[in-house]
């Protein structure tokens, strides 16, 4: 089988050589592809794949179109809303996803991006300390329960909502957190809230400022998710109104030269998402979405399965 690596971001050196051992060992063939200039690289490299491996690269109906042979796409990462779903599912070609492999990156960023606000982008003015803030985690999978336990240390209470968590709130003693029923509570009681889920219809926008008002004046959003959960303008509304509130995201919003204009180090965006960028997450993911390829193409493995 030809497996194409297609990454406009590339993987590490080390990753692409472990990636290469594991496919190669089994038998099959890996193409690579990375920092690709355009579309046509890829709808060119993809049509005699019967697997592709991706990062962040969008793999659409045009690619799925293209690629005659494909029988699998693997997202190295946690997120899968680059993959058209439906198009993939009714051509039959599974797509997958490595969760848990990119967490504990995301987790220690979320901290990072805490830090930078709560000392005022270390300008060396007096800034806050995280010891006895209460943080809400908006979501509570693989990243949040790290985010949870990291909290833990800084001295921080931890409140969490997820729809699961909700419906089995004693799941969440087991992480040392306190379960609310719905994102209302979860902003009613935290002064911090760390946004972790996916944007999917049920949460594209839902970052709004009815919710956001709940938050104490001098609040905090850290957003290390998907840019679509945060409505922007009603971002840019309660900033304005609150001249403490706060904003540190991983993914650059439309409006990022106003943000930066109007809310100086209250706000932060990072250059380019940067959550899972360290060479342990690179490995992981990369790794973890060669061995899923071969494990479904010898035993038929669809554990990971996100198309159905």
């Amino acid at each position: 089988m030809k497996i194409l690596v297609a990454t406009e971001k590339p993987f590490a050196k080390d990753a692409i050589k472990g990636m290469k051992g594991i496919i190669e060992n089994n038998e099959h063939e890996m193409v690579l592809l990375e920092k690709y200039s355009n579309k046509k690289e890829l709808l060119g490299a993809a049509k005699s794949a019967n697997a592709i491996i991706i990062r962040s690269d969008i793999v659409d109906k045009e690619v799925l179109d293209a690629a005659k042979e494909l029988k699998i796409v693997v997202r190295a990462g946690a997120g899968y809303d680059n993959v058209d779903l439906d198009t993939a599912t009714a051509k039959g070609v599974v797509v997958m996803n490595t969760p848990g492999q990119n967490s504990n990156a995301v987790a220690e960023l979320v901290f990072g991006f805490l830090l930078h606000l709560t000392r005022n982008g270390f300008d060396g003015t007096s800034g806050t300390e995280l010891k006895g803030k209460k943080l809400g985690l908006h979501a509570f999978g693989h990243i949040g329960k790290i985010v949870a336990h990291i909290a833990q240390g800084f001295g921080m209470e931890v409140y969490a909502y997820s729809p699961s968590l909700s419906r089995n709130p004693e799941r969440g003693k087991e992480h040392g957190v306190i379960a609310v029923k719905n994102p209302e509570e979860l902003y009613d009681k935290s002064e911090i809230v760390s946004l972790h889920m996916p944007a999917i219809d049920a949460t594209k926008q839902s970052i709004n400022y009815e919710l956001m008002s709940r938050l104490p004046e001098n609040g905090i959003v850290i957003n290390t998710a998907r840019k679509e959960v945060v409505n922007e303008a009603d971002m840019v509304r309660i900033m304005n109104e609150r001249p403490k509130f706060k904003y540190a995201t991983d993914i650059k919003p439309g409006n990022h030269d106003e943000m930066t204009d109007k809310f100086g180090k209250r706000y932060f965006a990072s250059a380019k998402k940067c959550g899972a960028q360290t060479a342990e997450a690179n490995m992981n993911a990369g790794l973890a979405a060669a061995q899923q390829i071969i494990d479904y193409f010898e035993n038929g493995n669809e554990e990971f399965r996100v198309n159905k």
